[in-house]
């Protein structure tokens, strides 16, 4: 018996943004819930702290958007943000610049394979979830730092 298959079109590339720009938003308020002093010097474990996993965030989401829609993997240079407020400050106009580049993707790319910055090769789709996966993944590090601190996360299933 042959099994039929159809293909289905779960998300525009809208939805797939707003998505991304929701997890950002949490992303935000959990840098905005650190206390100064501990956002770029506390960690557990050994493992960074959450102030350099959100410079992370910063250096794959603008230059994934711009490599899936050119095919031009640069890498992103940003400094090292020294206190909460400058973190914020290139985290908001990096949303600005998604809000502005993301909608500029040609369709085919997001199918399309390349091999982003030399390292990861899948189509542009799958480069794009990787950045959101990884930021979901670090956050609940961040998630894990707040409460070591005594310090309630914001609820993880608010993304308004």
């Amino acid at each position: 018996m042959a099994i039929e298959t159809t293909s289905i079109h779960l998300v525009t590339a809208d939805a797939l943004l707003q998505n991304w720009q929701g997890h950002r938003r949490l992303t935000r308020r959990t840098i905005e819930a650190f206390p100064d002093d501990k956002l770029f010097q506390f960690s557990v474990g050994g493992m960074r702290t959450f102030g350099e996993l959100a410079l992370e965030f910063i250096s794959m989401a603008v230059p994934i958007v711009e490599g899936v829609s050119t095919g031009k993997w640069i890498a992103f240079e940003h400094g090292k943000p020294q206190t909460k407020s400058e973190l914020l400050r290139l985290w908001d106009t990096q949303t600005e610049q998604l809000n502005e580049k993301f909608p500029k993707i040609p369709a085919a790319r997001f199918s399309e394979a390349d091999k982003a910055f030399g390292q990861w090769e899948m189509a542009g789709l799958a480069t794009i979830q990787y950045a959101i996966d990884n930021e979901i993944h670090h956050r609940g590090q961040g998630y894990v730092y707040l409460r070591a601190l005594g310090i309630e996360p914001p609820p993880f299933w608010d993304r308004n």
